[in-house]
């Protein structure tokens, strides 16, 4: 015997499904721990920057009013607060073996700390150097190997090139018009970074010509707040307005993609990864920005479009995503962090003690007795096992249950199907079995053979579900041949004519808001291509 089936309605819209893409799954597994008040629950002070280690354990730095705070990376509780600046701080940066830390401050010094002091009399500064004229708003350190160099630019316009170890400026590098408040160190070389500013442009510099000024400059179009170097050193993202720019370096600076996906400022970008298990693929590179207007986005630019994004209820300044891709920090305007971590998957923490230790992974499984063709769970097993992250699960076909009209229809019954259906005062079931037997050409035949008593059910669904615009299309064209065959048993029928006087109405109605609706299409469509051409 063939398998049944239930039947569907066809002419059902398909409405938006609430199901998260498995993109958004995964940034949603960033469960927000606590909101984090840097200083005091009464702190008002914006955390202007966020920087983890690229050192396990991955501790993260932020800045806050006059504060460098430390959150030790297993913890994230704070730790040490460093206060010594004479003014604000900002930009705080590790260095590439996380052993130093710097950061600027509004009146133009750039401070190196330990990053990890063991006491509080090392909270002072390790180097304090002195150049800029006015605000240290960008300070960072080279990324692969330089541990005596690092870059800053200041609100002065001149972007400079430390030697740590002497305390002093190697280059003073000017192309800059205004403001110097971002930057970025390349992935694939220690001489070359990159630098933005509120003049609009976008500066390369590479320090083995510095005499020659900037290699590449870049036109945002509005004052640069952060920029950032692509892990593959070819393309660099710049934010500004309410824009987010790719831009191909290598390809002699043409610009990607201009992504305006938020609605005011774009405050702060930083480079995340989507991890997915193993393969080739495990591992793909999104851009985090967050702005202004609350809102966290997670761009891919490998197809040029947001994949995810999320809503906090504060403006945004500042985010940063660990290299372990664990933890998911953003910092607001007003002092609060929301820090969210990945939960880590079973037998993660045993296995990194056990390379700690230096005896491979520690695993506790319990001993189980071996079965044997002998016992009777031997023929049972493996019913109750878990599947492991790479096996396919097989899932039992669930048993189809069938409706009262379905079983009708497997019967040839297709007066008594449409009856049940209209019985059952469910649209959808009705139309899909009006559709079924439309398919079947046994509808008018149906229509023909109802009595009195049916013939009104049929006739108050229509007057009910005729004007409603998903099913409009089937019917409106039902009614009008309901009409033409049943003229005699409606013209007889006190409850028919009622029937027909109220769908003559509510069709009449139903052209009243129609013609509104063009008459309005009419008004702003001019409008529209006006503002299109502009």
């Amino acid at each position: 015997m063939a398998e049944s089936f239930p039947v569907k309605p066809k002419l059902k819209p398909t409405a938006s499904k609430n199901t998260l893409s498995p993109e958004s799954k995964y940034w949603k597994s960033f469960k927000v721990l606590k909101e984090i008040d840097a200083v005091s629950k009464s702190s008002v002070f914006a955390i202007t920057s966020l920087s983890f280690s690229p050192v396990a354990p991955h501790d993260l730095a932020a800045t806050q009013c006059t504060n460098v705070i430390r959150f030790p990376g297993k913890t994230l509780i704070p730790k040490s607060k460093i206060a010594s600046f004479p003014d604000t701080s900002a930009s705080a940066s590790f260095r590439c073996d996380g052993q130093l830390l710097a950061a600027g401050d509004l009146r133009g010094g750039v401070h190196v700390f330990e990053a990890k002091p063991t006491s509080l009399s090392k909270l002072k500064d390790l180097r304090r150097l002195k150049g800029h004229a006015a605000a240290a708003r960008l300070v960072r350190y080279p990324r692969a190997s330089d541990k005596f160099h690092l870059f800053s630019g200041g609100d002065d316009s001149v972007v400079k090139y430390w030697d740590i170890a002497e305390e002093k400026c190697l280059f003073s590098l000017f192309g800059h018009k205004d403001y110097v408040r971002c930057g970025d160190a390349s992935p694939v070389s220690d001489e070359m970074f990159v630098s933005g500013s509120y003049d609009h442009k976008i500066k390369l510099w590479d320090v083995r010509v510095s005499s020659v000024g900037s290699v590449m400059e870049l036109n945002h179009e509005k004052p640069v707040e952060s920029v950032i170097y692509l892990p593959s050193g070819g393309l660099i993202a710049t934010a500004g307005g309410n824009f987010v720019k790719i831009w191909d370096v290598i390809g002699g600076g043409r610009l990607l993609y201009s992504m305006e996906s938020h609605n005011k400022t774009v405050t702060a970008l930083c480079m995340g990864k989507v991890v997915r298990g193993n393969g080739d693929d495990a591992e793909q590179n999104r851009i985090l920005s967050v702005s202004l207007d609350g809102y966290m986005k997670v761009f891919d630019y490998s197809k040029f479009k947001i994949t995810h994004s999320m809503k906090f209820p504060e403006p945004l300044m500042s985010v940063a995503f660990s290299p372990d891709c664990s933890t998911r920090v953003i910092g607001t305007a007003k002092g609060t962090m929301y820090i969210g971590r990945r939960k880590a998957k079973v037998g993660t923490e045993k296995n990194s003690l056990g390379d700690q230790f230096g005896f491979g992974a520690v695993v506790d499984e319990p001993q189980r007795k071996v079965l044997r063709p002998s016992h009777f769970r031997y023929f049972h097993r493996g019913q109750n096992q878990k599947p492991l992250e790479g096996d396919y699960l097989i899932k039992r076909q669930k048993k189809v249950k069938l409706a009262v009209y379905d079983k009708l229809l497997n019967k040839f019954r297709h007066k008594e199907a449409l009856v049940a259906a209209l019985n059952g005062k469910n649209p959808s079931n009705v139309v899909a079995v009006m559709e079924e037997l439309v398919a079947r050409k046994k509808l008018l035949k149906c229509v023909s053979n109802l009595d009195g008593v049916e013939l009104g059910l049929l006739m108050g669904f229509l007057q009910k579900c005729s004007t409603m615009p998903r099913y409009a299309g089937l019917l409106t064209k039902l009614a009008k041949k309901v009409v033409e065959m049943r003229a005699d048993d409606i013209r007889s029928s006190v409850e028919q004519r009622n029937h027909i006087r109220n769908l003559k109405r509510d069709v009449e109605e139903e052209l009243r808001v129609q013609q509104s609706l063009l008459e309005v299409q009419g008004i702003i469509s001019p409008m529209l291509r006006i503002a299109g051409k502009r």
